[in-house]
């Protein structure tokens, strides 16, 4: 049985000077993120235009066009003190994973030049050679392939030009969350503007956005090395049970602690050079618990953002010599960390999920929200299938949009009532269409 730790902060650290003053705020937000302001500046009109072609109306990506961004990529990374490019991914492991290659490139005479090509950024080859085979299977099948995403900012991350990009095998299907989140995406918008155009509206693209509140524990990390369930799993596995119960005056509306508070500044320091709208930051109920709230975005770059945020939360937190869990239940008897997903549905113009003034104004808004509840009905245990897992964020999207995203196989995992109702009608799918391992953040 789990049970709670007794947890202590250092409320007596010395906090970490911060290199600039608030009012520099506005000028260094995003300032690593390869962002399309950055690109109209880098990039000549017309390549622009292209690329922006692509990025709204997903147009086929032409190689010079690849070419003259991956130069300009480079140009603006290196000026920022960038040295290697990553084919940045999320894998099935709960984190993020990349591979690191140089700029350099060494030439006959003994001197160096720095390349970055459109092959380069467009297609990425990680190290497949300890992917299991499977004994029947070749090893070369074995290897994996990354893909850029053109709809996420690149990114520098400890000097590293970080390219987001989607996770496949040799056969086609997905090795990641993002692949997935791709495939829900655009089912969504296909699906939705056949609705919208019963009332007469033509968007360009129907995208969901979600804005991820990200909830934590702060402990010190003496406190945290003697206690091996921590180390190991992330939570307590024994123990004794709080010395007092989780009142919410004490902590929730008690004041931030000088110590988590220079964290939580250093924390908003590198994210806003990130681009990520890190907004609201509080305690939360249970002792030593906080959160982090950002701004709502395109679900898409929000999870990439949201990605980054847990992996920066983790190491800033060893600078102030405290260790972040981010587990959803470290401690027995205390409120659990949650990731709450704001979620909503909109286009370039008009939020769908926001109801009119008038009840016969609303007509558009009831169509989407009963689709919205009836998908949860429908789909909720695939839904609840991820959620054990710490880093796990979650899109839903309306009911009939999970064919050609979810192979069929999956019936025969989920329990006789979820085949029933939701995953018999599923048709089947060739393997290089879906992906064919277990349940993760799918759309539903």
């Amino acid at each position: 049985m789990t049970r709670s730790l007794v947890i202590n902060t250092a409320s007596h650290a010395v906090p970490i000077r911060r290199e600039f003053r608030m009012a520099e705020l506005t000028d260094r937000f995003g300032t690593m993120v390869f962002s399309e302001e950055v690109m109209k500046d880098y990039l000549p009109k017309d390549i622009w235009k292209r690329l922006a072609a692509t990025l709204e109306g997903g147009e086929p990506l032409d190689l010079d066009v690849a070419n003259a961004v991956a130069h300009a990529m480079k140009v603006w990374a290196i000026s920022k003190g960038a040295t290697h490019y990553a084919h940045w991914f999320q894998p099935l492991s709960g984190i993020t994973s990349e591979k690191h290659d140089s700029f350099l490139e060494p030439n006959h005479d003994g001197t160096a030049i720095t390349k970055f090509t459109g092959k380069n950024l467009i297609q990425g080859e990680p190290d497949a050679s300890s992917f299991p085979n499977g004994g029947l299977r070749a090893t070369f099948e074995a290897r994996g392939y990354t893909a850029w995403d053109p709809t996420s900012p690149a990114f520098i991350k400890d000097d590293v030009l970080c390219i987001p990009t989607a996770f496949c095998s040799y056969t086609g299907e997905a090795l990641d969350k993002k692949t997935p989140l791709l495939r829900s995406m655009t089912a969504l918008s296909r699906e939705s503007k056949r609705v919208l155009a019963l009332f007469g509206k033509t968007p360009k693209k129907v995208v969901p956005s979600v804005g991820d509140e990200q909830e934590y524990f702060l402990i010190k990390k003496d406190a945290y090395r003697k206690r091996k369930d921590l180390v190991i799993t992330g939570r307590t596995l024994f123990g004794a049970a709080p010395c007092k119960g989780q009142e919410l005056e004490e902590h929730y509306f008690g004041a931030i602690r000088p110590t988590v508070s220079a964290y939580m500044k250093d924390l908003d320091d590198e994210l806003w050079a990130l681009g990520i709208p890190a907004k609201t930051k509080h305690n939360e109920v249970a002792p030593c618990q906080h959160e982090l709230a950002p701004v709502y975005g395109e679900v898409n770059e929000a999870i990439d953002q949201n990605l980054v945020m847990m992996e920066k939360m983790k190491l800033i937190a060893s600078r102030h010599d405290l260790v972040c869990l981010l587990h959803e239940k470290p401690f027995e008897g205390i409120n659990g960390s949650g990731k709450h997903n704001n979620w909503s549905l909109g286009t370039e113009s008009e939020n769908l999920l926001d109801p009119g003034d008038t009840p016969l104004d609303n007509l558009q808004f009831i169509v989407f929200l009963t689709a919205v509840i009836e998908a949860v009905d429908n789909y909720q245990e695939l839904l609840r299938a991820p959620l054990p897992r710490p880093a796990t964020t979650i899109v839903w999207a309306p009911t009939r949009l999970l064919r050609r995203l979810c192979p069929s196989s999956w019936a025969t995992s989920l329990p006789r009532s979820s085949r029933r109702s939701s995953m018999a009608r599923l048709p089947s799918m060739p393997r290089a269409a879906c992906s064919t391992w277990a349940p993760i953040p799918c759309p539903s």
